[in-house]
Parts: C-alpha cells; sequence; structure tokens
C-alpha cells in the first residue's frame, strides 16, 4: 500500500473536476473525503498504468457512503482522475477489510 503520509493536498484536472459530478452526483470534496477514511482500501490499478502509476482507492465518506475513486500520485498531492458510489462487488471487497 502506499504511505500518505506525505500528502498535502489533492490536485484536479480542470476537465475531470466537473465529470464525476455530472456523471455521479459525486463532488470534488466528497470523492476527498475517501482519502480521510482509517480503512480506505488502496491497490493499484494495473489496467490503466499507460503514462504513469494509477491507483484505486475504495472508502467512506462522511455521510457513509462507500466510493470508488481512481487518482495518481504527483509530487506531494492526490490527482484524483474519477470518483463514483462503489458497485456491489467493490462495497464487498472493502467491507472485507475493515
Amino acid at each position: 500500500m502506499i504511505d500518505l503520509k506525505n500528502i498535502i493536498g489533492f490536485e484536479w484536472d480542470k476537465w475531470n473536476i466537473d465529470k464525476s459530478y455530472k456523471k455521479h452526483g459525486i463532488s470534488p470534496n466528497e470523492t476527498e473525503e475517501v482519502f480521510l477514511d482509517e480503512d480506505v482500501k488502496i491497490e493499484k490499478d494495473l489496467r490503466h498504468q499507460e503514462q504513469e502509476e494509477r491507483y484505486i482507492a475504495i472508502g467512506k465518506t462522511t455521510e457513509n457512503k462507500i466510493l470508488f475513486a481512481v487518482f495518481t500520485i504527483r509530487k506531494d498531492r492526490i490527482r484524483v482522475i474519477s470518483g463514483r458510489i462503489a458497485n456491489k462487488k467493490e462495497k464487498e471487497v472493502y467491507e472485507k477489510s475493515i
């Protein structure tokens, strides 16, 4: 698992910041909350490694929504690519990991 201790903030691509909200109803702030979940599950996204290492995170928001987020690390920031409600299988993975 990657170490998030040195992360100081988030970075959003101007094309992606509204995409998750428009497509899935998930705001940028909600997506960022996933990384504050002490039980967040993070793995490498092995299917999408063309240009840089990507990761997936499954975690809960402050409103107890379980979200699935795709991100990369740029220096000391998390660059979120997308966020959405986790599907049934992803929720099971999260719940089994706690």
